[in-house]
């Protein structure tokens, strides 16, 4: 086979399957770290794909820190949406400017390379509009970088990404979670062109029991949501294409090459049982909601009596160890 030949193939590859496509972009934006396919990469590939294909229109990713979602969602994905359709508006929005600059960069940084012209020869990027905020295609698509504070009247698209919408230091009021849940509901999703077939993907950590997606969950349907907790708490099957799953079993990790159970099991105890079931196995509990709250406890005059059903439970603090600070 010529090399002629063999780089189309390699072309043909990177087009038509997304996969390959993620790997060869991150190699694009950090030459210099070694990319590890895992699974949880190909559940998210899947998914958006079934999105592009107009097989779903509401999508929800969920996953802890450092996996790679913006990179796949954000990044490569809106790539790889203009290379196959170049005429396509694709809004993505995240917590603030800086973030949503730093992943249109990246968007833009592969689609200006040589190896994207390769692969999508059709799809460029105009003249006439291109800069940290926006860029449109030379066939009239284009991505637009905003904040989910930024301006929308008059913005409308055919893809909706909301990357990271809350800090997760802002979890915590409630008057800032609010505000993110009401722009959602009353901006945000009104901004497709075309709210049959528009398409709307939400790609986060968890942060709060009541935070955007808490609030999607609880007041519309709908929704894939992909969950990848860190640490495995049942088993489940993840999808990872048509007809192919992966197997997780209790206690599996979420990337045993990246973070073994052990390690995430000690970041837990680090960051705190909140912390950790909300950013890392996208379970957020209430402030609190793993200690025994003064409320729960009553007290009474006389014992209630006992029935059938009556359990009785007795908690032992036995001062085993020695020392000044034990019972």
């Amino acid at each position: 086979m010529s090399n002629q030949a063999s780089a189309r193939l390699v072309s043909a590859m990177y087009r038509n399957d997304f996969v390959s496509f993620i790997g060869k972009c991150f190699h694009l934006l950090r030459p210099r770290a070694q990319f590890q396919m895992n699974y949880h990469i190909e559940a998210m590939a899947y998914q958006l794909e079934r999105v592009r294909r107009g097989e779903n229109t509401r999508l929800i990713i969920n996953g802890p820190p450092r996996s790679l979602k913006s990179l796949v969602c954000s990044v490569a994905w809106p790539a790889y949406v203009l290379g196959h359709d170049p005429s396509k508006n694709i809004v993505v929005s995240s917590y603030n400017t800086e973030l949503a600059i730093k992943l249109g960069n990246g968007c833009r940084a592969i689609m200006s390379s040589n190896v994207y012209q390769s692969i999508f020869p059709w799809t460029g990027i105009s003249r006439t509009k291109n800069s940290e905020f926006e860029f449109k295609t030379t066939r009239q698509g284009s991505r637009l970088a905003t904040s989910i504070h930024g301006t929308v009247t008059g913005i409308g698209g055919d893809i909706l990404i909301i990357d990271d919408p809350l800090k997760p230091i802002d979890a915590l009021s409630d008057k800032k979670r609010e505000q993110v849940n009401h722009l959602f509901k009353n901006a945000l999703r009104s901004r497709l062109d075309d709210p049959r077939k528009g398409a709307v993907v939400i790609v986060m950590q968890r942060v709060h029991p009541e935070d955007l997606v808490g609030m999607i969950l609880r007041e519309f349907d709908g929704y894939t949501v992909l969950s990848l907790p860190a640490i495995a708490e049942r088993p489940e099957r993840v999808q990872i294409g048509p007809g192919k799953y992966h197997l997780r079993q209790v206690g599996d990790p979420l990337h045993a090459e990246r973070a073994s159970a052990s390690e995430l099991k000690r970041l837990g105890v680090e960051l705190g049982s909140e912390i950790f079931a909300a950013h890392y196995q996208q379970a957020p509990i209430r402030p609190g909601g793993v200690m025994i709250q003064r409320d729960w406890i009553r007290r009474y005059e006389r014992l209630p009596e006992r029935g059938p059903s009556t359990q009785i439970v007795q908690s032992w603090d036995t001062a085993s160890m020695q020392g000044e600070q034990n019972d």
